[in-house]
């Protein structure tokens, strides 16, 4: 069954934009921590952000966090998501969530294609049968074992369906569709941007990162006002492999 791209940004450091700026008023002025907000209208926190931004300066915005639920996208996906360690993940688990029917992602340049989509959609039809027929074997084994061990039935069959799905997972493809809620604060959000929005990252990842900071310049369209790949602020860094559209990328990301 083909699954599409769901985020949503569940949650988010209220006022964050003068959260930042009171942070960073900190370290251009001998304020208080009790006085560290007075004078910050929204006019002021505007400008004042704004020129952080315009200067790379950072460290204030690692103080706002934003959390992300995703689901419909794949394990290719969420193994290039992770890498971006300094944020924190939780994803739906094969070891403890048996599917009885998994959800893939179909890559475009598949979708276009009628015969490798019919191709693809069978191959995964046929993991989909392995992994039933896998589990069921391997769960009478584990039953009669839990039994013989003098578990109760009802814990000899939830221990042998969680052994059993744990082993016969491995049949799934990369495609398999999977969930993930992850937070990032701005300062990691602002990394990701630079690489995944980029047109030579991924496609899917792309479409994700693309989507975050259409949500989160909603929320926050000062702290995010420069982000997106590095293209759009500066030369392409990606010497001979640059995708040639750099002014395309930069008025897209404009206008997101």
């Amino acid at each position: 069954m083909k699954s599409e791209l769901k985020v949503t940004l569940i949650r988010h450091t209220p006022d964050v934009e003068k959260l930042i700026a009171s942070a960073a008023k900190l370290c251009y002025s001998q304020v208080g921590i009790d006085s560290i907000e007075e004078g910050l209208t929204v006019e002021s926190t505007d400008k004042f952000l704004d020129r952080l931004m315009s200067m790379g300066h950072e460290s204030p915005i690692e103080h706002a966090v934003f959390t992300f639920g995703v689901e419909g996208v794949s394990r290719v996906l969420t193994h290039q998501l992770v890498r971006h360690r300094i944020a924190s993940y939780s994803q739906q688990s094969q070891r403890y969530v048996k599917l009885e029917q998994f959800e893939y992602v179909i890559p475009p340049a598949i979708e276009e294609d009628e015969e490798a989509k019919a191709l693809f959609v069978k191959a995964m039809e046929e993991d989909q049968k392995y992994y039933n027929q896998i589990t069921k074997k391997l769960f009478e084994k584990n039953y009669k074992k839990y039994i013989a061990k003098g578990y109760s039935e009802k814990k000899a069959k939830m221990m042998a369906e969680k052994t059993s799905i744990e082993d016969a997972r491995y049949v799934f493809p990369n495609a398999c569709e999977t969930k993930i809620v992850f937070t990032m604060n701005a300062r990691t959000l602002f990394n990701f941007f630079n690489h995944r929005c980029c047109n030579r990252a991924q496609w899917e990842i792309r479409q994700l990162a693309t989507e975050m900071l259409r949500q989160v310049k909603a929320v926050a369209p000062t702290l995010f006002k420069y982000c997106g790949p590095s293209c759009i602020n500066d030369p392409c860094p990606e010497g001979n492999m640059t995708c040639g559209h750099i002014q395309e990328v930069r008025e897209k990301f404009k206008n997101l």
